[in-house]
């Protein structure tokens, strides 16, 4: 079927949903029993609305999912749906004399997305902030400076996407070491498929150890069932991850040293400082949250505001650096620095923000209002007690990883979270493991993934991936038996 007449059919399918929105929303099934009324929560599992509600959710996933094929940005179906699932609650209630009980549950999810977009957009505003003075730039430039061996260079990327995940998002980092891959490997299409896997693999694995390393362990963070420090406990797991698959594919990429390719990249004025402020607000972050008992978004916000002020200093004295700047490239004779100096304009914060990733903080609202939704209605409660009462709490964590490798980790965690099953710490390290590293299992199950499948098109495929999961698989195992009995004490 093209995706023309799958369109097609899919209009068909939404304008018949729409002709029986009214008559579900006034149906006997769409009302709770009078018995329910005595009781502030409706339960709509079983009525006409919850079943609506389920099946807009599904559809507007299945559009996310197809986003690459598509082109439609994942944040319109889901803030849709978002709108229709609460639009429905609110007549619900309305019709039972109680709208003030389906508004604070709004009000409460909604105060669980601001506090995380508020957070990301800080973050997603340095980190645009340190590739517009150059940083990423430099890194990159020095990499395809220094004539490593494709081997060398295989290692060295995985590695650097260990490490720079946990403060940069996965997302960053993957398309930082992807431009790296693609300026040393050329035409080898083996190597570049091999490295882009093991990017994926060490951005996902790098960023489930760290409250900043992914969305999911952030919310984990916020919502205070983890403790910061606790954390750090999954880094060898981590580590596990990411070298089981990378030792094994490191057999199969070449020696071959091909030549150093000369890149002179300048590092902006501030650069280093910036780096410094973003670490001085993490550290904000951090202490707001244990040492004062305020959210963490408190020590975010703090931050940015380091940054504006730091921005109003480099505007202030942009001129007169400017003239120093010109002045010694003039005395050396620097014509491609003078070239360069030509081309800076001042540091402006507020064009940092713009550049953040706002399809992605969208999206995120619709999935947060979506779930807690149909969480309000009581269908999380149900699966909780499918997975976290009928099966081990080991079973049910690790069947998340793998569920996070098809549907993204954001609502899979969004909904483990809202459910909030009784578990020993050891039991949420391990789901926050899971949901973290299982995205690298398969392309589409991270956004790092999805990301390299754009920037290496044709190279790096889904099917290229595919080839190599039965290795990832075996990192993800080998680290969930690591955590197991590395944090036995925490079970």
């Amino acid at each position: 079927m093209t995706t023309e007449l799958w369109i097609s059919g899919l209009r068909r399918v939404s304008g018949l949903a729409m002709a029986c929105v009214l008559w579900v929303l006034l149906s006997p099934l769409a009302l709770a029993s009078e018995a329910a009324l005595q009781t502030e929560r409706l339960d709509l599992t079983h009525s006409g609305v919850g079943y609506l509600a389920l099946t807009i959710f599904v559809l507007a996933y299945l559009l996310v999912m197809l986003e690459e094929k598509l082109h439609l940005r994942k944040s319109k179906p889901v803030l849709v749906a978002a709108g229709i699932i609460w639009g429905m609650l609110g007549f619900v209630y309305t019709q039972h004399g109680m709208p003030q009980v389906a508004e604070v549950a709004f009000k409460h999810n909604l105060l669980e997305y601001a506090e995380l977009l508020l957070f990301l957009l800080v973050a997603m505003t340095y980190i645009n902030a340190m590739e517009e003075r150059g940083l990423f730039d430099t890194l990159r430039a020095w990499m395809v400076g220094r004539g490593f061996s494709l081997r060398q260079v295989f290692w060295l990327c995985g590695l650097l996407a260990f490490f720079i995940s946990p403060v940069a998002d996965n997302l960053t980092t993957a398309l930082l070491m992807c431009a790296v891959v693609l300026k040393v490997g050329g035409d080898n299409r083996r190597f570049v498929t091999l490295a882009c896997i093991n990017i994926v693999v060490a951005a996902n694995a790098g960023g489930a150890f760290s409250p900043f390393g992914d969305i999911t362990t952030l919310m984990v963070w916020q919502k205070g069932i983890v403790p910061f420090a606790d954390f750090f406990d999954l880094f060898v797991p981590a580590v596990v991850n990411f070298m089981v698959p990378a030792l094994v594919m490191s057999f199969f990429v070449g020696n071959d040293r091909p030549a150093a390719v000369s890149e002179r990249v300048f590092l902006r004025r501030g650069a280093r400082r910036i780096v410094g402020l973003f670490l001085l607000t993490i550290a904000s972050a951090v202490m707001a949250h244990s040492f004062l008992g305020m959210p963490p978004v408190l020590g975010m916000m703090t931050g940015l505001g380091f940054l504006q002020f730091f921005g109003y200093f480099l505007r202030k004295t942009f001129n007169s650096s400017l003239a120093r700047e010109r002045a010694i490239a003039e005395a050396r004779q620097d014509r491609e620095r003078l070239t360069y100096l030509g081309n800076v304009v001042p540091f402006d914060v507020f064009s940092r923000v713009s550049r953040a990733e706002w399809d992605t903080l969208l999206f995120f609202y619709g999935v947060v209002l979506c779930v807690g939704g149909l969480g309000f209605m009581g269908y999380l409660s149900l699966v909780s007690e499918a997975m976290y009462s009928h099966w081990d709490p080991t079973y049910a964590n690790i069947a998340i990883g793998l569920l996070s490798s098809v549907v993204d980790n954001i609502p899979v965690m969004f909904a483990v979270l809202t459910m909030n099953p009784d578990m020993a710490l050891g039991q949420w390290l391990l789901v926050t493991l899971t949901a973290g590293v299982g995205g690298s299992l398969l392309s589409i199950g991270s956004a790092a993934g999805v990301a390299l499948m754009g920037q290496a098109r044709g190279i790096y495929t889904f099917g290229a991936h595919l080839k190599w999961t039965p290795v990832i698989a075996l990192g993800y195992i080998a680290s969930i038996l690591v955590h197991m009995w590395i944090n036995a004490s925490t079970f």
